[in-house]
């Protein structure tokens, strides 16, 4: 399965933040919308990645006045992205490889959608739940 495929029908605003945001707007931003991470935007363009990660880690290395500081002085950058012509096995395999959890999809340096590890994980196992009803029906049928 394609990416396209994936997001194919998502209606869901994409939570974003400014690069000039505050790290604890940002971080509010999170724990309101009950999300783990979010694009951080620069006009048009997906300047980075900003999570739960990046907020644990400056904390313990810098403290409160962390929160205090600019997103764009955190966040993980440049971002990791897929097309929307990637396949789920290709965006599984660079996460894996690059140890995130999250993804922008952009088309042409628009953001169209962010996926996480769940979606990819939830398609794998949707179409392996396909495939075992197939092999049933084809073994009930012969």
């Amino acid at each position: 399965m394609i990416i396209a495929n994936l997001i194919q029908g998502r209606d869901v605003p994409i939570v974003t933040c400014a690069a000039e945001a505050l790290v604890g707007e940002a971080a509010s931003q999170l724990a309101q919308n009950r999300i783990g991470a979010m694009p951080v935007m620069e006009g048009e363009s997906v300047a980075g990645i900003f999570s739960e990660r990046d907020v644990l880690y400056c904390i313990a290395k810098e403290g409160a006045a962390t929160l205090n500081k600019p997103v764009r002085d955190v966040m993980t950058a440049p971002a990791i992205s897929v097309d929307p012509a990637s396949t789920v096995d290709e965006a599984l395999s660079l996460m894996t490889k690059r140890r995130i959890r999250h993804l922008p999809v952009l088309k042409s340096g628009q953001l169209l959608a962010f996926i996480s590890i769940g979606d990819l994980v939830k398609s794998k196992i949707e179409e392996a739940e396909a495939e075992a009803r197939e092999m049933r029906e084809y073994i009930r049928m012969a």
